[in-house]
């Protein structure tokens, strides 16, 4: 059947400009192949979507399903030719939404996927943890392309507040650490690059991990559990510390990369003792990072 009218080309009631306009929460298989230590392994990650273009005042709506039909073109390529990293799906959807979105002058795609790793626990027990892989691009119509890479980790704090005020309170003389109350951190590195740049999801994840008073783990037996909590009341922080501890590790960690790639930290402390969360950020440029970390 063949339909006599396009109402998205029409005009609207109004003409504003719109700065986004698509489709959210699409869910869809993606497979990236990766080279691990028994050969290249294809992982498939079960990614949620969202994928904008900018809509132009004159304009009434979007053509939404464009943003589907391109999204089902990457993913069926995937399978055929797995890609290497679910960023690269983010740059070649905002490639093509601008193909296919003849009017809109800015395309922007975000990507959410579950990824598991091997880890092992503290006692050195064998475990695999699961993780957030967060990706996404932004293109303008005859400019560059910015891809983004980035983690979303849990792991623990404990508060060295805490900590001082019940060795003061308890008159306590000890080598070792005592009690304190604790919180469970979800911290947030983000990259943004140039397209022709990248950085690997596992060393942002090592990096975060590095920066809690201890990583945590889905299952724990009763030692490593002890160990656990013994290591995080050695290595006390506050939230601001978990952010400023992932910044001093990620410019440390990547010295060759240009000072204009972005960073944007993002700690966030599920409190024990308090009915708040405690709550810290930074965003800058790799070259503003470095010249306060001389």
């Amino acid at each position: 059947m063949t339909l006599k009218c396009d109402l998205q080309y029409g005009k609207g009631d109004a003409e504003f400009k719109l700065t986004r306009v698509g489709v959210k929460g699409v869910r869809k298989p993606i497979v990236v192949q990766r080279d691990g230590i028994n050969g290249t392994l294809n992982h498939v990650l079960n990614c949620t979507i969202d994928i904008y273009v900018d809509l132009p005042g004159d304009q009434k709506g979007s053509h939404m399903s464009r943003n589907v039909e391109v999204l089902n073109e990457i993913v069926e390529e995937s399978v055929q030719k797995p890609i290497t990293a679910i960023e690269d799906v983010a740059a070649e959807i905002c490639r093509k939404l601008l193909v296919h979105h003849e009017y809109a002058q800015v395309g922007e795609v975000s990507i959410e996927a579950e990824y598991f790793r091997a880890s092992k626990t503290p006692l050195g027990k064998d475990t695999f943890e699961a993780y957030t892989l967060l990706s996404g691009g932004h293109i303008e119509r005859n400019g560059e392309l910015t891809k983004m890479v980035g983690v979303e980790v849990i792991g623990m704090t404990a508060c060295p507040c805490g900590q001082q005020t019940v060795t003061e309170m308890l008159n306590i003389q000890s080598m070792h650490p005592v009690m304190t109350h604790n919180q469970r951190n979800v911290c947030t590195l983000m990259v943004y690059l140039p397209e022709d740049i990248t950085v690997e999801a596992d060393d942002l994840i090592d990096i975060v991990e590095a920066s809690f008073s201890s990583p945590t783990f889905e299952l724990l037996k009763r030692p490593d559990e002890g160990q656990v909590i013994i290591n995080a009341h050695y290595h006390t922080k506050f939230v601001e510390d978990v952010v400023r501890s992932v910044l001093e590790n990620f410019v440390k960690k990547f010295p060759d990369l240009p000072d204009e790639v972005y960073v944007d930290v993002v700690s966030d402390s599920e409190e024990s003792i308090h009915k708040h969360d405690a709550f810290a950020e930074r965003e800058a440029t790799l070259g503003e990072l470095r010249a306060e970390n001389q």
